[in-house]
């Protein structure tokens, strides 16, 4: 693969294959359009949401619409609130639901414009039940992370999982701070040997092009770039894995847009990085899978691959295929993850402030 193609990925993205079912019509696509998003961009997500919810083509596009002033609201008033308040998530109406302890904050988060949802467990008593189970000698193939629509930390076990046994004694000493979920098959990272970004028989996606004082960086997977030194497109400067999943290479190409590829030869322009949300409407791109769009399902996962742990995850419900690692999570022009692996069901991604941060590199 040339040059041009493999960069104008840039965002590339992450791998996951929810199915998409039916077309935005072009006259719904040219009548009404949501901020931020490419035409091909809405398109996909809308037929997401109609295969999977059944909402009108108008009313999916309203759903994308919604979602950005409810993710800016739900992050305000948490951020207001403090521990007084648990978490929350969009509904399936993409509007804001606040978790609280009392109804002192309830009235408060109504006055601010998002739904008050009273629950048992604090946030402390969720971080701590947490803490607790990750305390315990990893087991591959499991993973434990934060479920606000059920007040709930959830302790995810594969098939492929072994020794158990002192996890899910523990999991059960905590009472209902914690589900278990089983799921079938197990939880890896997703490399894969073929196209794409490739060095020492390694395929993986282009992440988020970026740049530090002029010079031009890939942020990409942590479990890639620790697995290869050179790439086609250049050099790993730097690998987090495990613990977490970001690396660097520098781009010495030449070409570092600021915009996912959507396989089609258009792409979607990334602007900005945020924060995922449980309930918010995401898309991603890959090598093997392409575009495809998806939900957040839970957010502060610690995923025990058999290469080693990794926390602070973001869990959607779209599939993650070989080749797809190190491509971005995003919502519209909104920068989200990196992808790091994959279970049943299940994709997992880096958040990509994160790594930003890590390596004081901007956006293109």
């Amino acid at each position: 693969m040339s040059t041009r193609p493999l960069l104008a990925r840039s965002a590339t993205a992450v791998a996951t294959a929810v199915a998409v079912v039916g077309l935005l019509s072009p006259a719904s696509a040219t009548a009404t359009t949501v901020e931020g998003y490419s035409a091909d961009v809405q398109r996909d997500a809308v037929a997401s949401l109609v295969a999977e919810s059944g909402l009108s083509e108008s009313a999916a596009v309203q759903l994308l619409r919604t979602q950005a002033t409810s993710v800016e609201t739900l992050h305000r008033v948490t951020a207001g609130l403090g521990t007084r308040a648990v978490d929350g998530y969009l509904d399936a109406a993409a509007k804001p639901v606040v978790n609280v302890l009392d109804q002192a904050a309830a009235d408060q988060v109504s006055a601010a414009g998002a739904h008050a949802r009273l629950v048992k467990h604090s946030g402390a008593a969720l971080a701590s039940a947490q803490s607790a189970l990750q305390a315990l000698p990893a087991v591959a193939h499991t993973s434990i992370g934060l479920d606000p629509k059920t007040n709930q930390v959830v302790l995810t076990v594969a098939d492929a999982a072994r020794g158990t046994d002192a996890l899910l004694t523990a999991a059960s000493a905590l009472g209902d701070r914690v589900r278990v979920e089983r799921v079938a098959g197990e939880m890896h990272t997703a490399i894969y040997n073929g196209e794409a970004i490739t060095g020492g028989g390694t395929r993986c996606s282009v992440g988020f092009n970026t740049n530090r004082g002029g010079v031009n960086y890939i942020v990409d997977a942590g479990h890639c770039t620790r697995a290869v030194s050179t790439w086609n497109v250049g050099p790993s400067q730097g690998s987090s894995f495990p613990g977490n999943d970001y690396g660097l290479i520098r781009n010495n190409t030449g070409s570092a847009p600021g915009a996912v590829t959507l396989w089609n030869g258009s792409t979607q322009r990334i602007s900005s990085a945020g924060t995922a949300t449980v309930g918010q409407r995401i898309s991603k791109s890959g090598s093997t899978t392409h575009l495809t769009s998806g939900s957040v399902t839970r957010t502060n996962v610690t995923v025990n691959y058999a290469e080693g742990s990794v926390s602070q995850l973001i869990q959607t419900n779209a599939l993650v295929n070989p080749g797809d690692s190190g491509g971005c999570l995003f919502a519209g022009s909104v920068g989200l993850g990196i992808t790091s692996g994959k279970g049943t069901g299940t994709s997992f991604f880096q958040p990509v402030g994160e790594a930003l941060g890590a390596y004081g590199v901007s956006l293109n």
